[in-house]
């Protein structure tokens, strides 16, 4: 089968596309058909050496998809072969099949196509935990969400509205801005230097933000801070584009709250991962939250969809289609 490894830490130049063995369903796995797989900054992470460390290289890339089961391995009850199923962290997820555990999967429902599943994993999780469970977002908060027009912004910003909140968004050129307004964010700042804190305040009459959902790097990390009201909540999440060095405690400003959000801990056992993905799938069912996918890319294009996300030029969810 052909697969997607890297075969060492690196730029695009590591990926390569392969004849890979195919893969066997092991106790507790089930052998899936991918018909689709989600590219996420995770994955650039990966191949920069970030994650994964311990799996030695070549390894096949990615960590979520959607497809359809077609073996079962030995003490699997709960999926049958036929079963249309998603995954989340699951590693390997570049290829046209793999093995998969059974605790990573959930029973996709007719109305959700393989895309949309493929799309909602990871980035919808994401979105989900940091807006109802980091910090649950009330009728009236007013959110600072960084990227408004990437994956996870686009989602993120729905959910905040669906749950009564309000959105300021921030992107990096202004050709994203109509999406992200379409999304629901009442006002969308641009701003490529980290230079915003002031036009937020000026939006907010000099209180600040509620929370601030931000993953751009170290760039932006003092103006979300300050952009916050006193007793604000800053949610800082995404390695790949760095951290903000060493922070003395004693000097955050305005009594804030400030936490490291991580989407596995909104996920933490197979019946919160399920429990979590039919409320996403719900709300698209509903119409209430709507899948922007701004690429879908060959298989063997998978180094081109890394590139584009990495410069930012891109919007929505990016998918490889095996």
């Amino acid at each position: 089968m052909k697969a997607i490894v890297m075969n060492g830490i690196g730029d695009t130049d590591v990926m390569e596309v392969v004849e890979h063995p195919e893969p066997v369903a092991a106790p507790g796995h089930v052998l899936v058909e991918i018909a689709a797989a989600g590219v996420n900054f995770m994955d650039i992470g990966v191949r920069q050496g970030m994650a994964w460390t311990d799996i030695a290289n070549p390894k096949i890339l990615g960590v979520e998809g959607a497809g359809r089961v077609f073996a079962i391995g030995d003490g699997v009850t709960d999926f049958s072969a036929g079963d249309r199923v998603a995954w989340v962290y699951a590693p390997g997820s570049y290829a046209q099949r793999m093995s998969i555990p059974v605790n990573s999967l959930v029973r996709l429902p007719d109305f959700i196509d393989d895309r949309t599943a493929a799309s909602i994993m990871m980035q919808g999780l994401t979105a989900s935990h940091f807006a109802t469970d980091f910090y649950p977002v009330q009728p009236g908060d007013i959110a600072l969400v960084h990227a408004a027009a990437g994956g996870v912004g686009l989602l993120l910003t729905q959910i905040i509205r669906l749950r009564g909140g309000r959105v300021i968004g921030r992107v990096s050129s202004e050709d994203k801005v109509a999406i992200a307004k379409q999304a629901g964010a009442e006002h969308v700042i641009v701003d490529r230097q980290g230079d915003f804190a002031q036009q937020v305040l000026n939006l907010t009459n000099d209180r600040g933000v509620d929370v601030v959902y931000d993953g751009s790097g170290p760039t932006t990390f003092q103006g979300s801070l300050d952009s916050l009201r006193r007793s604000g909540t800053f949610c800082w999440y995404g390695p790949v584009l760095g951290g903000p060095g060493l922070i003395d405690i004693m000097s955050l400003p305005k009594s804030i709250k400030i936490g490291y959000a991580v989407f596995s801990d909104h996920v933490y056992s197979p019946e919160r991962l399920r429990a979590r993905s039919a409320q996403l799938f719900d709300w698209i069912r509903e119409g209430s939250l709507q899948v922007n996918i701004g690429g879908s890319y060959p298989l063997d294009k998978a180094a081109s969809a890394h590139a584009d996300m990495a410069s930012r030029r891109t919007t929505g969810k990016l998918l490889l289609i095996p």
